[in-house]
């Protein structure tokens, strides 16, 4: 079976076959139009005598495609090479595009296509690199996710683990205590799934947001609300300082979900008896809501790092708790697809930590 003509080729055969036609059309017109209307300027000239016209036609007709076949070859040549000159271009491009989709489909994301200095080549060029590089950045998240899974799913699955060995041996009694330890790490195990699966989203630009003008005493309340049983169960003292009364257009659900993660963080790591702070401020077009807490900390070496996924650094409670090392990932995320930022300062180990969202007001 014959491989069929590259793209380059049929558009030069398109090229010559066009020029054909042109050189027929212009050739046959001609010969039409061109002996009457001759005939008719020279009667117009009192030339009456047939010799004369005859001769007269013969040199005019003979003129005529001398003069049309040179134009015609002069142009023809013109417009071959010039496009001879735009198929290899436009073949070069698409085999350079060709060789960048291979090597995507062979694992290599970071070589990028470069291809002629045109506006549209450049457009699918600079397309084509984008893709590679989401393809890129979501590669690396799912290697990174499935080591980072792989690790903490370790400790629920030990404790489980054992506690099963302990029933077959007998070694552990069949009460309710051993059931609600197993019930608790269970429940990790969920809450690991559902938080890996939310932060996989949120860092791929896979979240819908569903955004409505939501007053910010509202949502603030709805936190404290949910962070209250916890907060009392540990013995930590939540307050909320009166909100400003502005609107924020936001996803409700997904933005509570940020604050939920930042009380839960700051309840956990304060000791019984001290204090956790929500606050908020409307400066200019933004509101800026903060957490502060009389907790652990954060060590000057920890806090660039403490937005990634599973950071433990040096304080290791999150490993007794229910948290799934991922809530601040997710929180930033969360206020990153807003249009907001999210930040963490503290003044070290043992002296407290303080997370501040900042979101653009609604109108």
């Amino acid at each position: 079976m014959s491989r069929p003509l590259s793209l380059a080729r049929r558009l030069l055969l398109a090229q010559v076959l066009v020029l054909v036609a042109l050189a027929a059309t212009v050739v046959g017109v001609a010969a039409v139009v061109g002996p009457p209307e001759f005939d008719r300027h020279l009667a117009l000239a009192g030339h009456t005598d047939p010799d004369l016209i005859a001769h007269g036609e013969q040199a005019f007709v003979s003129a005529g495609l001398v003069a049309l076949g040179a134009g015609l070859a002069i142009a023809g040549l013109g417009a071959l090479g010039a496009t001879a000159l735009l198929t290899r271009r436009i073949g070069a491009a698409l085999a350079a595009l060709a060789a960048g989709a291979a090597r995507v489909a062979a694992g290599d994301y970071g070589t990028p296509v470069a291809l002629p200095a045109d506006r549209e080549l450049q457009a699918v060029a600079a397309g084509f690199n984008a893709m590679a590089a989401q393809i890129a950045s979501t590669e690396a998240t799912r290697r990174r996710l499935l080591t980072d899974l792989a690790h903490e799913l370790r400790t629920p699955l030990a404790a489980i683990e054992l506690l099963l060995e302990g029933l077959e041996d007998g070694v552990v009694p069949a009460d309710a205590a051993t059931t609600a330890t197993l019930r608790a790490q269970t429940a990790r195990l969920a809450r690991l799934a559902t938080d890996v699966r939310d932060v996989s989203a949120a860092e791929e630009g896979r979240l819908t947001l569903v955004r409505e003008p939501v007053p910010l005493p509202a949502l603030l309340a709805d936190a404290v609300a949910t962070a209250a049983p916890a907060a009392e169960a540990g013995g930590v003292r939540l307050e909320a300082d009166p909100p400003p009364d502005v609107t924020v257009a936001v996803d409700r659900t997904r933005i509570g979900q940020a604050l939920d993660n930042l009380l839960r963080n700051a309840v956990q790591h304060t000791p019984s008896g001290r204090r956790v702070r929500l606050w908020a401020d409307a400066v200019g077009d933004a509101v800026r809501i903060g957490v502060r807490d009389e907790g652990a900390g954060i060590a000057a070496e920890d806090l660039p790092h403490v937005f990634e996924r599973f950071y433990r650094g040096g304080d290791r409670r999150h490993d007794q708790g229910a948290g799934s090392g991922v809530g601040l990932a997710i929180s930033r995320a969360i206020v990153a697809a807003h249009g907001g930022t999210l930040t963490a300062a503290s003044d070290g180990a043992g002296r407290g930590a303080e997370f501040v969202l900042t979101l653009p007001r609604g109108r």
